[in-house]
């Protein structure tokens, strides 16, 4: 929470308000904290290597470390503030940063199960995505194919003779004027509007993929510049990529998202974050003569239960099958006097039908046995038969 208030304090705060020096102490006060979370975070790396690399929460504590410091030593280091490079680490630093104060809550259940379902629902749909993402890159490989200029262009000088429909020049808005009173209109427009890099966005590939991604959220103005009448092999495409992604694909993600969370929206995926967050804190946060504090980690551990609640769960497990096993049976014993429960292991509803079925199969198996043993004489009549005819032939 320090660097976030000191790094987020120098980073937005305007220059009227905070003076120059005390934005660069704020600045060197974020790479002090920053490098203590990062040798935190590199002996977590040292201590699993491999664990460290499956957690998804530790590659972005790197990245929400290391971007703030870089930054930090970036705005100290340079003359100009106000260049976009600076700007921008600014914004993404800020941006990680906050997130990271958003994971603290982890360890709180109100908003911890929350984070429990994002991390282990997009695990399972992971390799969905990696599908769903491979046919998005091939639908823009052939939307560039289709529609990147096939001609050299400047987007500076108006070359009139050429007549590539994919020019940014022939797909930029163009004004006529009307010559005269019938309303007839000059082939030649007197005005253009300049085009950019963005009036046609499969120049290039990294452009042509953000439009088709657009074109997945609903906005298509990326393929409007051509006219669909005349371009029918644009029409199969959309037709193709709505159909395939935008209804069968983006439905079956739901349907997906919905069956996962189902299966992890549970009390124990968010305790078992709760113990690994704990862990850590205890294996890397705290220093080794806090770790022998009797008061804080005490040799016996003592639970307070609620006669009712711990009552009826231990009938649910009684009935379920769950309890009779050879486990603590002082422990069961005591519990039962305590709790007054009457328990007969012997009268056991679930063990009694687990008999019935048992002996149902000792029964269905001697009979096999008997049937088998009936076909195996049987076989050995008919051989005996056999080797008499044999014999009378002879």
């Amino acid at each position: 929470m320090t660097l976030l208030g000191c790094f987020t304090a120098a980073a937005t705060i305007p220059q009227k308000y905070i003076n120059e020096n005390v934005r660069n102490q704020l600045f060197i006060a974020s790479i002090i904290f920053g490098f203590i979370h990062l040798i935190l975070e590199i002996r977590q790396f040292i201590y699993r290597i491999k664990k460290w690399f499956y957690n998804f929460w530790n590659i972005f504590d790197i990245i929400a470390y290391v971007l703030p410091i870089y930054t930090s030593i970036y705005w100290l280091k340079t003359i100009d503030k106000n260049n976009s490079y600076l700007i921008q680490l600014l914004s993404f630093s800020c941006l990680f940063l906050d997130i990271k104060f958003l994971l603290f809550f982890r360890a709180f259940e109100y908003f911890g199960v929350y984070f429990t379902i994002i991390i282990s629902v997009g695990k399972k749909i992971f390799s969905f995505l990696l599908v769903l993402f491979i046919i998005i890159i091939s639908f823009a490989h052939a939307f560039y194919i289709l529609l990147s200029p096939k001609s050299d262009f400047s987007l500076e000088k108006h070359n009139t003779n050429d007549k590539d429909p994919n020019n940014p020049w022939n797909l930029a808005p163009s004004y006529s004027q009307i010559i005269d009173n019938d309303g007839n209109i000059s082939s030649n427009p007197f005005m253009f509007q300049i085009p950019d890099k963005n009036t046609n966005m499969f120049i290039d590939i990294r452009t042509s993929l953000f439009a088709i991604y657009l074109f997945l959220i609903g906005d298509s103005s990326a393929l409007s510049n051509w006219p669909y009448a005349d371009n029918p092999s644009i029409v199969i495409l959309i037709i193709l990529f709505s159909l395939l992604i935008v209804v069968y694909l983006m439905n079956l993600l739901i349907g997906l998202l919905n069956n996962a969370i189902e299966e992890d929206n549970n009390r124990v995926s968010y305790l078992i974050q709760k113990a690994e967050i704990l862990a850590e804190i205890e294996l890397f946060y705290l220093l080794p003569h806090q770790r022998r504090w009797q008061t804080w980690f005490p040799e016996a551990i003592h639970y307070n239960a609620d006669a009712d609640k711990t009552r009826i769960e231990i009938k649910r497990l009684i009935k379920e099958g769950e309890w009779d096993t050879k486990e603590f049976t002082e422990m069961r014993e005591n519990l039962f006097k305590v709790l007054s429960i009457e328990h007969n292991p012997i009268d056991n509803e679930v063990i009694l039908e687990k008999l019935s079925e048992l002996e149902k199969l000792e029964k269905s198996y001697h009979e096999k046995l008997e049937k088998f043993d009936k076909l195996e004489k049987l076989d050995k009549l008919d051989k005996l038969e056999k080797l008499l005819e044999e014999i009378h032939a002879k």
